[in-house]
């Protein structure tokens, strides 16, 4: 497996818009109609990369615990499902039910997002304001997998205490490492 990192998309950047289709609900949902009116996280995951096997217990935890304060979560999974089938939409739902996803997760099958994100891994995390504008790009914590660092959500849920309290996000930001995304051939 390996690793590569994220490109550390530049901090104020505006959140590109989308519309993808959900597959939890079916639904084509829009940045627009789920953000949130505190703090908006983004996260392109796939189901087959080891590094997004090893976070996925404490990306439930993560949104489990914030959804409440009105933080919105969304995950988006732009992988070549030709060269991937694991990452199929339907495979995408059933990994969302299994793992309980209490968050869309939407097919970006262009990859259009992907690349409007600059995202370069799975997983790979945004945090935007309540003004869309990056506040947090980087990783989850520190933990990988058979690195032995307890999953904790460390660096995001830092991100995500401090724009609920008004604070600056703390300027260190790591980039997330994992998989690479699975572009498709031109």
């Amino acid at each position: 497996m390996t690793a590569v990192s994220s490109t550390m998309l530049a901090l104020g950047t505006d959140a590109p818009e989308f519309v993808l289709p959900d597959t939890i609900s079916g639904k084509e949902l829009s940045l627009e109609s789920i953000r949130s009116d505190f703090a908006t996280v983004i996260m392109f995951i796939c189901n087959h990369c080891p590094y997004v096997k090893h976070v996925n217990k404490e990306l439930v935890r993560l949104a489990n615990d914030y959804q409440p304060q009105g933080v919105a979560f969304v995950a988006i999974s732009s992988n070549d499902v030709e060269a991937y089938p694991a990452d199929s939409p339907e495979r995408m739902k059933e990994v969302a039910a299994e793992l309980g996803y209490p968050f869309p997760y939407l097919y970006d099958e262009d990859q259009s997002v992907a690349r409007e994100y600059q995202a370069a891994c799975t997983p790979d995390f945004y945090v935007f304001d309540s003004q869309m504008k990056l506040a947090y790009r980087g990783q989850l914590d520190g933990s990988r997998p058979r690195n032995d660092v307890p999953l904790t959500g460390k660096d995001l849920r830092a991100a995500i205490d401090a724009m609920l309290a008004g604070e600056p996000v703390p300027a260190e930001q790591r980039p997330s490492i994992g998989c690479n995304i699975k572009w498709k051939e031109s």
